[in-house]
């Protein structure tokens, strides 16, 4: 899948709203042990870049030295579900104190009045963190109105006989 692709998926209004909304990442790489692991994670988008923030001692950091590919799912529990699934390949980044980025993708969860607090705690505690950059070599939308899974759009092709 080609970089214009991703984008023409991306732009999708459904995309958008979950690229967008306050609906964490479940994040998929596989650990040292060579075993997969799936965590729900905060995100925001930087360019055409996936990026997540985190301890620079995180059991994930470790591993994505070992390993960068990595898979991410960002859905609804609404029905029709809506699902963007994406696979990439993660840079990794030390940067001093706490990415403007990574407030900003807790505010989507954090309530406004506790909002200054919340920025304040994560600040006293990081003095740096690791950038977890995803750049994008596959996505595909399920809005189950327009997209639905490959096995059951054929499934539905071959009761339409």
């Amino acid at each position: 899948m080609n970089q214009q692709q991703i984008a023409e998926i991306l732009a999708k209004p459904y995309a958008q709203q979950l690229l967008n909304g306050s609906e964490p990442a479940r994040f998929a790489y596989n650990g040292l042990d060579g075993d997969p692991r799936v965590i729900p994670i905060g995100f925001w988008i930087e360019g055409e870049q996936i990026v997540i923030a985190t301890a620079p001692k995180a059991a994930k950091v470790a591993a994505l030295k070992q390993n960068p590919k990595v898979a991410l799912t960002i859905d609804t529990a609404a029905f029709p579900p809506k699902v963007l699934l994406l696979r990439g390949t993660a840079e990794l980044e030390l940067v001093p104190g706490v990415p403007e980025g990574y407030l900003n993708a807790g505010h989507k969860n954090v309530a406004d009045e506790q909002y200054p607090a919340w920025v304040e705690g994560v600040k006293a505690l990081y003095d740096e963190m690791v950038l977890i950059k995803v750049t994008l070599t596959w996505a595909k939308l399920l809005d189950f109105e327009t997209t639905i899974p490959k096995a059951v759009e054929d499934l539905v092709a071959a009761k339409a006989r």
